[in-house]
């Protein structure tokens, strides 16, 4: 099933229907489920690592993951650390990146329907495979509403005032 993104200020229309994967060490088992989950649905997945057991740096896959994005390799993006929580601070800090940290299929389905989302976030020691999996089906399969949250949605791509 085609990935259809509405082009959005500051961020390229992805070209692809790929969907980029990335995590640090505590995700590892999840992010290879999810990316045989992804591929199962007909889609491409961009596995950007790690790939090892090893202590990473979740803000190094993080950005991997944005510049996937931005230059439009991939349409959208799921990132995941041990919580989740450090990938999603990290991820967000890209002004063309709306990334949600979510817990169950309710939120994964209003992150698309009114953030308009384009990086789900996952944790890799928090979240079980089957939620996962649902979480991922709702991100792909839903799409942002749009009316009264695109003025709302506009205003997470652009600095705020301080």
């Amino acid at each position: 099933m085609p990935i259809k993104d509405n082009e959005t200020k500051g961020r390229r229309r992805a070209v692809t229907d790929a969907i980029a994967l990335a995590s640090d060490h505590g995700a590892i088992d999840l992010r290879a489920q999810l990316r045989e989950h992804v591929t199962a649905r007909g889609l491409e997945a961009v596995d950007l690592g790690t790939h090892g057991p090893d202590s990473v740096d979740y803000p190094d896959f993080a950005a991997a993951l944005a510049k996937s994005i931005q230059e439009g390799r991939a349409a959208r993006g799921i990132l995941l650390c041990g919580t989740g929580i450090g990938a999603s601070i990290a991820i967000n800090r890209y002004p063309f990146i709306r990334a949600a940290l979510v817990h169950d299929v309710t939120g994964a389905r209003l992150c698309r329907e009114h953030n308009d989302a384009n990086v789900l976030v996952l944790g890799g020691r928090t979240t079980g495979p089957e939620v996962a999996r649902q979480c991922v089906d709702a991100f792909l399969d839903v799409g942002f509403e749009g009316g009264r949250h695109v003025r709302r949605v506009e205003k997470l791509g652009a600095m705020p005032a301080v």
